[in-house]
């Protein structure tokens, strides 16, 4: 139980798939102006990368290593991906049409967010058993939607601040996200 939370902890804060290994960054830049918008993405990058990562995890234990497979991990795992992804917009297309339209262009590129197969990928090297896999990847998850909802609650005050006219635009977002990055190198003394 200790080594799960140590997981989950190094996942989430430590290690923030965003602010520390800079992955995923297209989804975090793209859709952060809302923190409407920006919860959503979250939530479903929450599902895929929780789901994806213990299919993953089952798909290479039990059917990549039996079969001495394992070079094959990389174009499955993508395979995986890409039906879940199709699977969480099918859903928000029926059940949630306004937080689907104003996901647009973000919601499909979840799949070839390289977050997503980064830790499934992760996983394989660690060699997390499958609870360890799930754990690491709904803990990423999570530390991503805390980076993404934080970067929208701030680009929305943004807004309403002078800028200079040099920073306007993309480039005090990345100075913001540069900034919460040396934010989050604090958490590293946790663990």
């Amino acid at each position: 139980m200790g080594n799960l939370l140590i997981i989950a902890i190094g996942s989430a804060l430590v290690n923030n798939v965003v602010l520390s290994q800079f992955l995923g960054l297209c989804p975090f830049l793209g859709v952060s102006k809302k923190i409407e918008t920006a919860a959503g993405m979250g939530g479903a990058v929450i599902f895929v990368l929780t789901l994806s990562s213990f299919v993953t995890s089952l798909v290479y234990k039990f059917i990549l290593v039996p079969t001495n497979m394992t070079y094959l991990q990389t174009i499955v795992f993508i395979l995986v991906i890409a039906c879940l992804v199709q699977f969480v917009e099918m859903f928000l297309k029926k059940a949630m049409p306004p937080l689907y339209n104003s996901l647009g262009v973000y919601l499909p590129l979840i799949t070839t967010n390289c977050a997503v197969l980064g830790i499934a990928l992760t996983n394989v090297q660690k060699e997390y058993g499958i609870l360890e896999g799930t754990v690491n990847g709904l803990a990423t998850a999570v530390g991503f939607t805390i980076a993404i909802v934080l970067m929208a609650g701030i680009r929305e005050k943004i807004e309403f601040n002078d800028v200079p006219k040099a920073f306007q635009g993309f480039p005090i977002v990345l100075l913001t996200a540069g900034l919460m990055a040396i934010a989050f190198f604090g958490f590293s003394g946790i663990i």
